[in-house]
């Protein structure tokens, strides 16, 4: 079973890619994602580890590597799915070149934060926050007044990502043909917020609009949790296998409950990696994205707690 390790980790402790390179392998990784804080500087180092057979990259993080005007690497530095045409326009710019930035390290998919749908209004904002405030107020998720809360956001969020939709399809028409022609796939990924898009019923929809396209879903495992948590999509586990056939890759890192995204450790959270097991012979890229903050001895632990999990008998 292939596993990889996103740079985030260790991007800020190395200056050259070799390092990032020889920490992955002395963890046991089989490659890299390339992660939104890779610098074009280490990009080189990881590109001669290529070259010496090393290493390979499976995916890159959008945007990568970090943009020259960009005081540091984020991956919503500009959203295609924006209402702005001047944003959709610099986002579609810089994906291109992470797209030729994938080509370059021999990567087989791009990872995009697409956009959000934002909810706040006249009447009061409905958006995470709030929701996460009314949350640990009433302390549960079935409370009647989180519920109130939670279906007025959810209905003020389908109002305003059908305006979002046509717009955001009509910039993967321009880009999509692009992806195809280079063989890599632009995998959209869920973000841990109500105000994340697309949302689980949107990917669906987007994939029927662009089937055959190189248009996939990347599932974070910590940022589903936070949804199910949340009541921002169902039960995680049923949601997973029902989008499984869509789902390009995934990340995998564990969440401080209900909605913190603290990237920690996989086994050090609430979530039951037991009950993903499948991930371990399905075709998808497989990529821990731990926090920074994640120790050496924790890293090794959680991927040695994966492949037992995981890894076919």
């Amino acid at each position: 079973m292939k596993i990889a390790l996103s740079t985030n980790w260790n991007a800020r402790n190395h200056e050259s890619g070799e390092g990032l390179v020889d920490d992955a392998l002395e963890l046991g990784f089989d490659a890299l994602e390339l992660g939104y804080d890779t610098t074009e500087q280490q990009a080189s180092g990881v590109r001669r580890r290529i070259d010496e057979g090393k290493i390979e990259v499976g995916s890159v993080h959008a945007f990568c590597p970090v943009p020259f005007n960009a005081p540091h690497g984020y991956p919503e530095l500009h959203l295609l799915a924006s209402d702005d045409e001047d944003e959709r326009a610099m986002a579609a710019l810089l994906l291109k070149k992470t797209l030729a930035f994938a080509q370059r390290m021999d990567a087989k998919a791009v990872v995009l934060h697409a956009g959000r749908v934002y909810l706040r209004s006249f009447w009061g904002d409905l958006g995470s926050n709030v929701l996460l405030d009314r949350f640990d107020i009433e302390g549960k998720l079935e409370a009647k007044r989180y519920l109130r809360y939670l279906n007025a956001a959810l209905r003020r969020r389908t109002r305003r990502a059908k305006k979002i939709m046509p717009r955001f399809c009509a910039a993967l028409e321009q880009l999509l043909p692009l992806f195809e022609k280079a063989g890599v796939k632009l995998c959209l990924e869920n973000l841990p917020s109500i105000e994340a898009y697309p949302d689980e019923e949107e990917i669906v929809a987007l994939m029927e609009r662009f089937k055959g396209s190189p248009l996939r879903y990347w599932h974070d495992l910590g940022h589903g949790q936070i949804r199910a948590n949340m009541g921002w999509s169902g039960d995680h586990v049923e949601t997973v296998k029902r989008l499984l056939p869509l789902i390009g890759g995934i990340h995998i890192h564990d969440c401080v409950p209900p909605a913190n995204d603290a990237h920690i450790a996989a086994g050090e959270g609430q979530t039951d990696f037991s009950k993903f097991a499948f991930f371990g012979t399905a075709d998808v890229l497989r990529v821990f994205e731990p926090s920074p903050r994640v120790s050496w001895d924790s890293l090794r632990k959680s991927v040695a707690l994966i492949r037992e999990l995981w890894e076919p008998a």
